[in-house]
């Protein structure tokens, strides 16, 4: 089945990336560059502000990406951490990349598409945060660990007739590796997806055991739907989830695995989840205590920078902000009202609006803080700004945002520069949604 769907790939193909062509789908980028491969504009390391960008434009910092890389590798060590960060949040294989040279354990996805994409780009480790339940989806699956020994693929269950209908999917398939599955305990009434009851997880692993499509290696949840989450209410549903783990194993579910899967881990508590996971105590095999932490990549200047846990363990580090969205001002009514090019097209909106921090006066160079100045709306393609009479703002200055909410601030943007401080473009960072 493998071999008659097979598509040929490069033999490199995140250095493929660099020889697409720049045109009119990539906002933002100098309209003389078009024509050019990636590749060859990025070798021309023009400036940001003087190498002929359009605004809206979204940078993505250099430094702090980084920063942030290398300060969630090290906590994940520190804390006898498996690491497997989200990827929806960027859908950029460059950052895969990058996190699984960082030591990343492999890319935990949402859907079926997410996961052709990291596999176009040779991710050999998946954690499928969700049921699988897509017929289609699971006969491409087949293919891919029949053809493929190497790939190592894990999702949730969190129903019998879900099993079922995995079961059937792939039988039909003729699948011939069993796919991975961990029960998905929920975080209680209200929540999202997942279990709502240990009685009712002990049946999925039945159903499961039943399967010969299927092999159950572990439980997993998120902690950020906890019903009022505090460090009380989420260490003690993480305590719940450890303790259904111990359950299942000693109810001799993971007999003759070679590791049991542990997962959680949001990008808001995962202090809390590195705490209880050295609570768990030996099983029949070693445990694969896995984070899935995303939005760390870029970080931002809003929601997350609200709710990091680094803000209550400040001694472990703290990540930065490396996104700004450089947009320009097209139109100074009057003393307190401002409007720029960039709007909801552009700015991730649905958390918090963008943050004005920075003014680029037109030609003359230098940045300023952007004081006096507020984002209070957005349109389709225009930011309202609120501005005090003393506000320096003029028509044609450049106005640099925070933006809140890094999933949805990369799914804006195809191709994102890579800037250094100093506003040299290195490189452009591609997605995939």
């Amino acid at each position: 089945m493998a071999a008659d769907n097979a598509v040929e790939r490069p033999a490199d193909p995140l250095a493929a990336l660099a020889d697409e062509r720049v045109d009119h789908r990539f906002k933002g980028l100098p309209p003389d560059a078009e024509g050019l491969t990636v590749g060859e504009l990025a070798a021309q390391r023009r400036n940001l502000f003087t190498g002929g960008f359009t605004t809206p434009v979204l940078a993505l910092s250099a430094e702090r990406l980084e920063h942030n890389l290398a300060l969630m590798e090290t906590y994940a060590e520190r804390h006898g951490l498996a690491f497997a960060p989200h990827g929806k949040t960027s859908m950029a294989p460059q950052l895969f990349r990058r996190q699984l040279d960082r030591g990343a354990w492999g890319i935990t996805l949402a859907v079926p598409h997410q996961v052709r994409v990291a596999r176009a780009f040779g991710v050999s480790r998946v954690f499928l945060a969700n049921e699988l339940v897509d017929a289609a989806a699971l006969r491409w699956l087949a293919g891919e660990l029949g053809a493929d020994p190497d790939f190592r693929f894990i999702c949730y269950v969190d129903s019998v007739r879900g099993v079922r209908a995995m079961h059937a999917a792939l039988s039909g398939a003729g699948a011939t590796r069993p796919v991975d599955v961990v029960v998905e305990l929920a975080a209680g009434e209200g929540a999202r997806t997942g279990v709502r009851t240990e009685e009712e997880c002990f049946e999925i692993a039945d159903a499961v055991a039943a399967a010969d499509t299927l092999r159950l290696v572990g439980v997993a949840g998120y902690e950020g739907e906890v019903p009022k989450a505090s460090p009380k209410t989420v260490t003690a549903w993480l305590r719940r989830l450890v303790a259904l783990l111990v359950g299942l194993d000693e109810a001799g579910r993971f007999a003759d695995l070679p590791e049991v899967v542990l997962s959680a881990g949001g990008s808001a508590w995962f202090d809390a989840v590195a705490t209880v996971f050295e609570e768990v105590p030996a099983l029949s095999a070693p445990v694969l205590k896995l984070l899935r932490s995303g939005a760390y990549v870029s970080h931002d200047d809003g929601h997350y920078r609200h709710l990091t846990p680094f803000n209550r363990v400040p001694q472990e580090g703290a990540l930065e902000p490396a996104f700004r969205l450089w947009a320009q001002v097209v139109s100074r009514p009057s003393p307190e009202q401002a409007f720029t090019n960039a709007g909801k097209r552009d700015a991730a909106h649905d958390l918090d609006l963008p943050e004005a921090q920075v003014v680029r006066g037109e030609g003359d160079g230098g940045e300023r803080a952007a004081t006096g100045i507020t984002v209070t709306g957005l349109s389709d393609q225009h930011g309202w700004l609120s501005t005090s009479p003393e506000a320096e703002l003029a028509v044609g200055d450049w106005v640099g945002m925070g933006l809140s909410h890094p999933c949805t601030a990369f799914d804006k943007w195809q191709l994102i520069p890579l800037v250094e401080a100093d506003g040299t473009v290195t490189d452009y960072v591609r997605t995939f949604f």
